[in-house]
């Protein structure tokens, strides 16, 4: 059972529940015998979105149940209740979804629902005319309690890994790549993705100890693989040219070619070398004359640079680079690109076709926008399982329909599964967290 599976199965037993009759509840869940009788009630007085309500809890005794000893009571039970918690179904889900989707810390996360439940605190600030409530009935929801929920959500996403995007199309086309985050304690560790290149889908992640091990990148193929991606059809993997990758590639799956991150080589020429070779060309010079040979020399080799990265065959990428070792500032350019040039033009192969360019760094926009990513995880395993229920998050979650002045979306008003062909049918990443 894959993830949206899963998502469905938890709406239908929501609905299911929420359709029982009162003929239903008198047939015990135990044995099935309806030979039983209503045992008195109790209140319970959790709190909804909207406050605080009293909420009558009807139990039944089963006869049968009584006459052979076992336990022969149980409690009528409701879609909107979660057994055990002094708050609704509804307020765990948007204090999760309020934390990962809306991008706040687990103390600002908790202080806005509190406000909300309560009608105190922001509250006040909002509706000024509104009286505060009484110290007994105030609310006493706190980060503590978010940070319980996001962790059961992570249990429940390590826990469904096994199979969770299975039957879900992959190009085979692949792009990875990591991100650091430092533990409470100052530990750092990186958490590794692999995104589909065509659909953008997210295979859950891994958290591991650096890049530059073999082990560290086995570890993530691994993680995919149990989750339904055939390595087999894997082609192509798109990478910051970490050592780790290209040994784990070359002992594992040697038929998959590696493609360097483009940006990886730019950043890499304009952190130095091309800086270099524009001083180069205004020595002698002072003031706004050697500025304007700068920028004028700067603007000359970025051309050619551009030229042969951006080229639409490796013919024209080749005679790119002629041009550039023929600049007389361009020899040394010409020397470092040639030793990334194969890697680079991975993506013109039609092996390849549909590789990206560009190492996935744009996955953790959202990560890195929370404000806390890594500082609230004590442990490896409670940053695995928060990376886990990213990935969940980020693969039900459409993108935004309307484009930006200065950000234009692939796939508008589309979720990552919608776009490898997986439709959701109206299941959030919630429904299936089983939240």
């Amino acid at each position: 059972m894959n993830i949206i599976e899963r998502a469905k199965a938890f709406v239908q037993s929501l609905r299911e529940l929420a359709g029982r009759s009162a003929w239903d509840w008198r047939r015990c869940p135990r044995c099935g015998d309806n030979d039983t009788v209503k045992h008195g009630a109790y209140a319970r007085r959790p709190w909804f979105l909207t406050g605080r309500r009293t909420v009558k809890v009807q139990r039944h005794k089963c006869n049968r149940c009584s006459s052979q000893g076992g336990i022969s009571t149980y409690s009528e039970r409701s879609p909107l209740l979660i057994r055990g918690s002094w708050y609704a179904r509804e307020v765990r889900r948007y204090s999760i979804d309020l934390w990962q989707h809306g991008r706040s810390s687990l103390r600002r996360t908790a202080e806005l629902v509190r406000s909300l439940l309560g009608h105190q605190e922001r509250w006040l600030l909002w509706c000024p005319l509104d009286e505060p409530p009484a110290e007994s009935e105030q609310c006493r929801f706190n980060a503590k309690t978010v940070h319980r929920w996001l962790d059961w959500a992570g249990i429940e996403a390590q826990r469904t890994v096994e199979g969770q995007l299975e039957g879900v199309a992959s190009s085979g086309q692949l792009g990875t790549d990591g991100l650091w985050a430092k533990l409470r304690g100052g530990t750092k560790r990186v958490v590794l993705v692999l995104v589909d290149s065509v659909s953008g889908l997210i295979w859950p992640p891994v958290v591991v100890e650096g890049e530059e091990s073999q082990a560290s990148w086995k570890k993530l193929f691994q993680r995919a693989s149990q989750a339904g991606l055939d390595l087999q059809k894997v082609r192509g993997v798109a990478g910051d040219g970490a050592r780790g990758l290209l040994a784990y590639l070359s002992r594992e799956l040697e038929w998959v070619n590696q493609q360097r991150c483009v940006f990886h080589i730019w950043r890499n020429l304009g952190a130095a070398e091309l800086a270099r070779q524009a001083s180069e060309a205004a020595k002698g010079l002072v003031g706004e004359a050697a500025e304007a040979v700068r920028k004028q020399t700067r603007r000359e080799l970025v051309a050619l640079i551009r030229g042969i990265l951006d080229a639409q065959s490796e013919e024209q990428a080749q005679a790119g680079l002629a041009k550039l070792a023929a600049h007389r500032l361009g020899a040394r350019l010409a020397q470092m690109i040639q030793e990334n040039l194969d890697a680079a033009l991975v993506h013109l192969s039609w092996y390849n076709e549909g590789l990206m360019r560009v190492a996935p760094e744009c996955v953790w926009r959202d990560f890195r926008l929370r404000v806390s990513r890594g500082r609230n995880h004590g442990s490896d395993e409670r940053l695995e399982r928060a990376s886990l229920v990213w990935g969940v998050y980020e693969n039900f979650t459409p993108a935004q329909r309307r484009s930006e002045r200065k950000r234009h979306y692939r796939r508008p008003g589309k979720s990552r599964l919608e776009a490898a062909g997986s439709p959701q049918y109206e299941t959030s990443y919630l429904d299936a967290l089983s939240v």
